[in-house]
C-alpha cells in the first residue's frame, strides 16, 4: 500500500509517499521538505501568520514533487495522511485543509496524525527491526517528553518540561550568544571548541517526577553574560555553549535514567524530535544505553526534523486500526500524544 502524507505543523512544508510491504516495513519513495529558515532568520523565530502564508505558497508544489519523484499519481496512493495536530494552528490549517481537499477529491481514505507520534514512528524508517514496547524521548523545539510506547498506538507520557522545550532552550542561548536562527546546529559545534567549566543550573527537576525545567538553564546562561559585561569580563562563547550544552544534556540523561529504574521492564531507548540530531545527545544516550545494557534507536539525521515521511510511517498504523476521518476534520494546536 501506498500513503501520500503531510506535515506543515510548523515552519516546515513537507510531503511525502511511503510504500509498506506485507509485513509493514516502509519504503520512502519521496520526502520533500520546503524550509521557511531564510524566512523566519531574520526575526530570530518563527513568526506564526509569515509561516502559515508560506506554506500555503508552497504545499501544492512539494505535492507535486512528492508525487512525481515517486513516480506515482494519485490513483496509485491508498491513503492521504496528515499532521492535524499539535503545531501552530495556522500553520496545521493549510495541510489540513489540502489533505482534506485531496482525500476528498480522489475518494481516498484520510488519515490524522499526531506530530509527536510521527516524530517517534521516524525510527521505524530507519530500524526496521524496531517494534514495542520501549521508552522513547521526544527533544524538538516544541516538545521535550518521555514517552511510554507500549504498542503502536498505546502511548502515554510519562515526563517532561514544564515549560521551554529543548531545542526552544538551545535556540534561544545561542540568540544571546549571537548565533543566527535556528541555533541547535551552531551550538551543537561550538560546544566542541569550548569546556564545560561554567556551572549552570540543572534542568532535571528534584520531585520524584520524570520532568524537566529549562528556562532555568536559558536565564542562568542570560545572567552569566550581563554579569560578565558588566564587570568588563571576557565572555568565552565557546565555553558557555560547553556548559549549556553539558548541563541540558546531562540534565535529560540524568531523568532518562530515572525513567529506566521506574519500569524496569524496558529494555529499548528510543530518541526522536529535532534535537535527536543534536551529537552531543546521541553520545550520552549511547553511553547511557551500554551502561544499562538497553538497547539504543535513532532516527537518520534527514528524519529528525520535520518531514513528510515520518507522518505517513505512524499513518501506517492509524490505517490498520480503521482510523479515518471525514471532512470535518480540524487542526488543534495542543494535544498530548
Amino acid at each position: 500500500m501506498k500513503i501520500l502524507s503531510f506535515e506543515s505543523s510548523c515552519d516546515e512544508t513537507a510531503a511525502a509517499v511511503l510504500s509498506f510491504d506485507d509485513d509493514g516495513k516502509a519504503t520512502v519513495l519521496s520526502n520533500i521538505v520546503a524550509s521557511q529558515i531564510a524566512i523566519h532568520a531574520r526575526y530570530g523565530g518563527v513568526v506564526p501568520e509569515i509561516a502559515g502564508r508560506a506554506h500555503c505558497e508552497a504545499i501544492s508544489g512539494i505535492t507535486y514533487r512528492a508525487l512525481d519523484e515517486a513516480g506515482v499519481t494519485m490513483n496509485d496512493v491508498d491513503a492521504v495522511a496528515v499532521t492535524a495536530e499539535p503545531g501552530l494552528i495556522g500553520a496545521l490549517l493549510v495541510a489540513v485543509n489540502f489533505a482534506k481537499s485531496l482525500a476528498f477529491s480522489y475518494n481516498k481514505k484520510l488519515i490524522p496524525v499526531n506530530h509527536m507520534r510521527g516524530h517517534i514512528a521516524a525510527n521505524y524508517i530507519s530500524n526496521q527491526d524496531l517494534k514495542p514496547p520501549y521508552l522513547a524521548l521526544i527533544a524538538s523545539g516544541g516538545h521535550t517528553s518521555f514517552v511510554r510506547v507500549r504498542d503502536y498506538r498505546d502511548m502515554e507520557v510519562v515526563g517532561g518540561t514544564r515549560d521551554d522545550a529543548m531545542g526552544e532552550a538551545f535556540d534561544k542561548v545561542a540568540r544571546v550568544l549571537g548565533m543566527p536562527y535556528p541555533g541547535g546546529a551552531a551550538m551543537d559545534k561550538l560546544a566542541y571548541e569550548g569546556k564545560p567549566c561554567i556551572k549552570f543550573p540543572s534542568a532535571a527537576i528534584r520531585d520524584g517526577t520524570l520532568d524537566l525545567s529549562f528556562s532555568g538553564i536559558k536565564t542562568a546562561v542570560l545572567n552569566y553574560i550581563n554579569s560578565a559585561e558588566q564587570k568588563n569580563e571576557q565572555v568565552i562563547r565557546a565555553d558557555v555553549a560547553a556548559s549549556f550544552v553539558e548541563a541540558a544534556v546531562s540534565s535529560v540523561i540524568a531523568k532518562l535514567g530515572d525513567a529506566l529504574d521506574r519500569y524496569p521492564d524496558v529494555d529499548k531507548i528510543v530518541l526522536a524530535g529535532g534535537v535527536a540530531a543534536n551529537s552531543h545527545l546521541r553520545a550520552a544516550l549511547g553511553a547511557l544505553a551500554a551502561k544499562r545494557h538497553v538497547g539504543l534507536y535513532m532516527p537518520e539525521i534527514k528524519y529528525c526534523g520535520d518531514n513528510g515521511a515520518m507522518i505517513g510511517a505512524a499513518a501506517y498504523y492509524e490505517y490498520l486500526a480503521g482510523n479515518f476521518a471525514d471532512t470535518s476534520l480540524n487542526a488543534s494546536a495542543y494535544a498530548d500524544i
